[in-house]
C-alpha cells in the first residue's frame, strides 16, 4: 500500500512479547498513524489507547485484529458500524462469521500477518 495508513490494532497489548505490541512499534517506525484498541489498557507506547472501536476517529484505513473470534463476536455490529474499508484477520483471530458479513458490506477481508504485510509494506 503506498504512502501512509491509519491503522487501528484491536485487542492491542502493552507486552512486548506480543504480535500486537510489536506490529504498534513497527507501524509507528514506518511513520503510519496509529490506534491501538483495548478497553483495559489507558496507553501503549506511548499512545492513547482507544477503549472500543466506536471511540476511533473517522479516516483509519485498516482495522488489524488480534482477537479470538468469541471475543470479536461480541463487538461486531461495532466493527461493521465503524465504516473502516479494511479487516486483516491475524492468525488465531480469524472469525468466518465476521469476515462474510464484512465482505457483504463491500469491506476488503484477509486473513493474513499484519506483521508480515507490514514488513512487505503491504498494510
Amino acid at each position: 500500500m503506498e504512502g501512509k495508513s491509519k491503522v487501528a490494532v484491536l485487542g492491542a497489548s502493552d507486552k512486548p512479547e506480543r504480535y500486537s505490541n510489536m506490529l504498534i512499534k513497527r507501524l509507528r517506525g514506518k511513520g503510519h498513524e496509529v490506534f491501538p484498541v483495548n478497553p483495559a489498557l489507558p496507553v501503549i507506547d506511548g499512545l492513547p489507547v482507544f477503549r472500543k472501536v466506536e471511540d476511533l476517529p473517522a479516516g483509519v484505513d485498516v482495522l488489524s485484529v488480534y482477537m479470538n473470534a468469541q471475543r470479536s463476536d461480541a463487538i461486531a455490529d461495532a466493527i461493521l458500524a465503524s465504516g473502516i474499508p479494511r479487516v486483516i484477520f491475524n492468525p488465531g483471530a480469524e472469525n468466518e462469521a465476521l469476515a462474510k458479513r464484512l465482505q457483504a458490506k463491500g469491506i476488503q477481508v484477509e486473513e493474513a500477518c499484519s506483521l508480515v504485510l507490514s514488513s512487505l509494506d503491504q498494510l
